[in-house]
């Protein structure tokens, strides 16, 4: 389960780059109850968007010609540096060196060896997330790869995450379970699908999507469109799971919202 107890390997951050801040701050708001706040004119246009003053997000404004409106999943790591020569190591990229980011800690960019985008953040004073899991905050992340062993090894080789195989709880196959290092099941944070078995995904490419708790699927999904967003994937119940919808904002920037289903005994 995503928790704030954040440890090497684990999801510890989300943002958004978009070619429009405000118009994005407006749909989020109105789809989520976020509302955003400026880190000040010293982050160059970055803030976080607060869901009851707890940061669920952070987003910027990204011009169409440097790179396309999405969602970055950032990993926790220790030393920013040593994952980021860990990742040349592996066949990655690293598209933006580590930085400070004044003394809240530390990022960098990386793409994977089949382009996906991913980051990693070594908190500094700001340790993550305030809230994961509650309504309308990140719940979960996706992995889709045309090759779910290579991105293993190398997210292995580089965050130390752990992945198992384990059947859906309705018994109707199976899937790619992620974890931190040494965290079993119980911490997991995320799965793996292969691109060629979903048919939404084939056309767009590989990528780390984020989840969204929201307390119900149809309605988030009816709201998105009403929005300018776009239903990518209709409303499906998945058995033991819950029922989940996958969407894009105005821009284009992919996610997905879950109502989970009520943790079984």
């Amino acid at each position: 389960m995503l928790t704030t107890r954040y440890v090497t390997g684990s999801p510890n951050w989300v943002d958004l780059g978009t070619p429009d801040l405000q118009g994005a701050e407006s749909f989020y708001g109105a789809l989520f109850g976020w509302r955003f706040r400026s880190a000040g004119p010293e982050a160059g246009g970055y803030g976080m968007f607060q869901l009851d003053g707890r940061t669920v997000a952070g987003g910027m404004t990204v011009p169409p010609d440097q790179a396309p409106p999405g969602w970055t999943v950032y990993f926790q790591t220790p030393d920013a540096d040593a994952t980021a020569a860990a990742v040349r190591d592996g066949g990655g990229t690293v598209l933006f060196e580590p930085m400070d980011v004044f003394d809240l800690g530390r990022m960098a960019v990386f793409a994977d060896p089949a382009d996906v985008g991913f980051a990693v953040w070594q908190p500094g004073a700001n340790k993550g997330l305030d809230v994961v899991n509650d309504p309308n905050s990140l719940c979960w992340t996706e992995l889709y790869t045309r090759d779910p062993a290579a991105a293993m090894a190398f997210y292995g080789s580089v965050l130390g995450i752990e992945s198992s195989s384990v059947p859906w709880p309705d018994g109707t196959g199976s899937y790619i379970l992620l974890t931190p290092a040494g965290g079993g099941d119980d911490a997991s944070f995320g799965g793996v699908v292969p691109l060629g078995t979903d048919p939404v995904e084939e056309a767009e490419g590989p990528y780390w999507t984020p989840y969204f708790e929201v307390p119900d699927t149809d309605a988030t999904a009816a709201k998105a469109e009403q929005l300018g967003g776009t239903v990518r994937l209709a409303p499906t119940e998945l058995g033991g799971v819950g029922r989940l919808a996958k969407l894009t904002d105005p821009y284009g920037a992919r996610f997905a919202v879950i109502t989970s289903a009520p943790a079984q005994p």
